[in-house]
């Protein structure tokens, strides 16, 4: 990001979070190095944060998703089969055993 004063911005919030309200991110783990994961993630939670960027994640590494998460929802065949807040979600023994590899 470009600051006002050329200077180069780091910070994702800056642009992003001073446009959008709301951002949907379908799958935005998927070809990227574990690093490049962590830090992108890391920047999510950061716009969030200072922004109160509100994001809607698909992601199929359940374990990023959750924690990064407020809320989520547990999709199968195209239907909602759980949903609650990302806590209650993690501490479900099914939840634990089909997708957090517990």
């Amino acid at each position: 990001f470009q600051a006002e004063d050329g200077i180069r911005d780091r910070s994702p919030s800056r642009g992003l979070g001073d446009v959008y309200k709301r951002q949907l991110l379908d799958e935005p783990s998927l070809g990227l190095a574990p690093l490049i994961i962590e830090d992108l993630f890391e920047r999510f939670i950061t716009l969030n944060k200072e922004t109160g960027l509100t994001m809607l994640v698909v992601e199929q590494n359940a374990n990023l998703a959750l924690d990064m998460a407020d809320y989520g929802y547990v999709i199968e065949s195209g239907e909602i089969s759980l949903h609650g807040s990302a806590d209650q979600l993690k501490n479900d023994p099914a939840v634990q055993e089909a997708y957090l590899g517990a």
